[in-house]
């Protein structure tokens, strides 16, 4: 990045987003970093003095989302780019639907990116060279079984960023997606099934700082995970589904 741009980013004390935002602060860029958890935050900011804003905070509530808003607007007077990284994943049992999970997972993907959409939206309008990125998934691609919530809420965050892509095209701000498919992080540990062509998170999270420059539309990687998603997505319905029913467990081989 040529100047110094200034850039607030969700999600950055774990996993892609803590990654990224060393790999943005190491560029120059002053960089406000948001997260439920400081420490790590904390620790960013002494390593990059002068660099870094902390602006923590749940951005699952709006109001706490607005004061961020004000303190960028207060220490920075606008943004450059706006990395909308932030989320979290669980996994639905289908034989005891919980809708509570349903809507924490949207909440935490979908609407808590809406709040920082709100406060992000006029600082970029006062920035240079307005981006505004936000972080998917490459689930939308394909729907996985017990993802249905995290699919639902990301499939969301992605039509949400493409409407908004055509609104905002005529003030200049340009939006990007990234669309990762498994990377090693926090959340990803968790998980009890095979992740192909999984990536470790340092390069994910550089290929993302890399392209962010050029602004594409999309960021999706690695390229032939998302081929075969794709080229899957264009099966005949039923043919999808026979192919998820293989993929999904029957009741005596999910976990207890």
């Amino acid at each position: 990045m040529t100047e110094t741009r200034r850039i607030w980013l969700t999600g950055a004390s774990s996993g892609i987003g803590a990654r990224l935002a060393e790999e943005l602060l190491s560029s120059g860029a002053r960089v406000a970093l948001s997260a439920r958890t400081l420490p790590p935050l904390q620790a960013l900011s002494d390593r990059y003095p002068g660099q870094v804003l902390l602006v923590p905070g749940d951005l699952t509530d709006s109001l706490q989302v607005r004061e961020i808003g004000k303190r960028i607007a207060q220490a920075w007077g606008a943004l450059d780019t706006v990395i909308l990284n932030a989320g979290s994943c669980e996994y639905v049992d289908v034989r005891h639907f919980d809708a509570a999970l349903v809507e924490r997972v949207v909440r935490t993907n979908l609407l808590a990116s809406s709040y920082c959409l709100e406060s992000a939206l006029p600082l970029l309008r006062a920035g240079v060279r307005p981006h505004l990125v936000g972080v998917v998934s490459s689930v939308t691609y394909w729907p996985l079984p017990r993802a249905e919530a995290y699919g639902a809420s990301k499939a969301g965050l992605r039509y949400l960023l493409q409407s908004l892509r055509i609104d905002l095209a005529h003030e200049g701000i340009d939006v990007t997606l990234v669309s990762p498919g498994f990377v090693d992080t926090p959340l990803t540990e968790k998980n009890d099934f095979p992740m192909p062509m999984r990536w470790p998170v340092l390069k994910a999270a550089r290929h993302i700082s890399q392209r962010l420059e050029k602004r594409p539309l999309e960021i999706a990687f690695p390229w032939l995970f998302i081929l075969i998603l794709k080229l899957m997505s264009r099966l005949p319905g039923r043919l999808q589904l026979a192919i998820g029913k293989r993929l999904a467990r029957t009741s005596d081989e999910t976990p207890t």
